[in-house]
């Protein structure tokens, strides 16, 4: 329980065929005892999606945290100044995200808590969904890669044949990343 008693920030991007997986991941980081702080992009708290709508998905989130979701860039920036997170997770990271994290880009609430964020030299860990992970978003992920405080959680390519550019994380290796991350330790094989 190496994260009992930390304060963990999961901000969430707008993946939302991965929105079932992340809640179950929540679960399962409250049963380790983490001081859950959620960030939600705005797209992911307001968007009434195929996959369900945005205020059923707030209200869970907020139901397993026990906290208040940050919601605006104003709300996120003290994050940093604050020094109020042991360790922050993206995920879902969209490649939108990644994209502008990688280009230093501060235009919603999860990229805004990042950047305050990596400014305390604290581990940053990335959850990776997106469709061209191996297409327009390879640089980027090679960039965030090579950057000092970055961590992934491994991922795979999750449909081959019909998008073969398309990788997704593992998220049921969320609790485990965000234990070797906490201590500078890249969980391996990254590629699985």
């Amino acid at each position: 329980m190496k994260l009992e008693g930390k304060n963990v920030g999961f901000a969430i991007t707008g993946s939302f065929c991965t929105f079932d997986k992340i809640i179950q991941e929540l679960e399962n980081l409250k049963k380790e005892k983490a001081n859950i702080i959620p960030i939600l992009s705005a797209n992911a708290a307001t968007l009434d999606t195929r996959f369900g709508r945005a205020e059923d998905f707030v209200r869970k989130v907020t139901e397993i945290t026990g906290n208040e979701p940050v919601l605006s860039i104003v709300d996120a920036e003290p994050l940093g100044p604050q020094g109020k997170l042991d360790i922050l997770i993206i995920a879902p990271c969209t490649g939108n995200s990644i994209a502008k994290l990688s280009n230093g880009i501060t235009d919603t609430s999860v990229l805004m808590a990042a950047k305050a964020h990596m400014r305390n030299n604290k581990p940053l860990v990335i959850s990776i969904s997106t469709n061209d992970a191996l297409g327009l978003n390879l640089s980027n992920i090679g960039c965030l890669m090579n950057t000092k405080g970055i961590y992934f959680v491994p991922f795979q390519q999750d449909n081959y044949e019909g998008k073969p550019k398309s990788m997704i994380a593992k998220t049921e290796l969320i609790v485990p990343t965000l234990e070797l991350a906490i201590d500078g330790i890249q969980m391996q094989p990254l590629l699985q």
